[in-house]
């Protein structure tokens, strides 16, 4: 017997009625559609109400996945090799390297002009020449890439010889978050330093996003800088890091809370704490206001409550809780 002998008798009013369901169905998608021309009108006509944030203009503006493949390609150049996407061997490093050179410097230069272009039209600002700017700002980024190497290299032993987890520093350069944050933060903070708008702030959010460490590109961070598992780690524009700092997961240094529209009084200002050489700050203590000074050599332990100055050489630790251990009746 065949395949078609073997199947099942089809109901003869079956094909029928199923074509009449869908002439239904897509009678009835046709009329919901047929809504959207209004709501598309309601949508453009509430664009020009003053609580709607658009970009509706000719000027470009920075863009957040050319952002994307800035960090990628600044990791290329400051790890040669690491993160690369062709292997680099002693025959083609200095190709590679150069290559890299010149792709970064075009892409960094145009966000550059755009973040600055964006600025002036925003605030009506009179021009400042974007375009000649950008490329400045870019070549004095790849001008530092030598000495970022540098500050990362005292970020990465810093990590290692604190971590015996840490079987070598490859094994940091590749999956330690808390190097990659710091790493962006660096480059970002030289853009901000050079009064680069906008992008900075695009580069280390980008990073917050993907490793949790939200580092403002406007603290001054010393070198030997270490952030151990880092999530959650929180570091204000105005924080003032020194030399040979560790923080663990968790630890915010940040502003007290503002009163309500005082925001452009303090803007600018002094608002984060100043942490001096090698202090250790442990997991998920609160470092609050510009006055506050955490003095060299100290030690937070973990969740302190800080929003006074500690000097040099002290430990600062809460009462452990009076914990209660009581037997189960079974």
């Amino acid at each position: 017997m065949t395949p078609i002998e073997n199947e099942e008798p089809r109901a003869v009013g079956s094909g029928v009625t199923e074509q009449a369901s869908c002439r239904r169905e897509a009678s009835a998608a046709l009329a919901f559609r047929g809504r959207l021309e209004a709501l598309s009108e309601e949508i453009v006509r509430d664009c020009s109400k003053a609580g709607c944030h658009t970009h509706i203009g000719f000027e470009p503006i920075p863009s957040r996945q050319a952002v994307i493949e800035i960090i990628d390609q600044l990791r290329e150049l400051l790890f040669p090799g690491f993160f690369s996407r062709v292997r680099v061997d002693p025959v083609n490093f200095r190709y590679a390297i150069g290559q890299g050179t010149t792709a970064l410097f075009d892409h960094l230069s145009e966000q550059v002009s755009r973040s600055i272009r964006h600025e002036c039209f925003r605030l009506e600002l009179e021009c400042s020449n974007c375009e000649q700017r950008g490329y400045e700002a870019a070549l004095e980024v790849l001008a530092r890439i030598p000495e970022i190497r540098r500050v990362l290299d005292s970020d990465i032993r810093a990590t290692f010889d604190g971590d015996p987890a840490a079987k070598t520093t490859d094994e940091i350069v590749y999956s330690y978050p808390g190097l990659q944050a710091i790493a962006v933060y660096r480059v970002a903070h030289r853009l901000f330093e050079l009064g680069v708008p906008m992008l900075p702030r695009m580069m280390t959010e980008h990073m917050h996003g993907v490793t949790g460490i939200d580092i403002h590109p406007g603290a001054t961070i010393g070198e030997g800088f270490v952030v151990d598992h880092g999530t959650g780690v929180v570091i204000g524009e105005t924080t003032e890091i020194g030399k040979g700092v560790r923080i663990y997961q968790g630890v915010t240094l940040g502003a007290i809370s503002l009163p309500k529209g005082a925001g452009d009084k303090f803007r600018g200002k002094k608002r984060h704490p100043t942490i001096e050489d090698d202090v250790i700050i442990y997991a998920g203590a609160t470092i609050l206001g510009g006055d506050t000074v955490i003095g060299a050599r100290s030690s937070i332990g973990g969740n302190v409550w800080l929003t006074e100055s500690v000097p040099p050489d002290t430990m600062v630790t809460i009462e452990s809780p009076r914990l209660v251990k009581k037997t189960r009746n079974h």
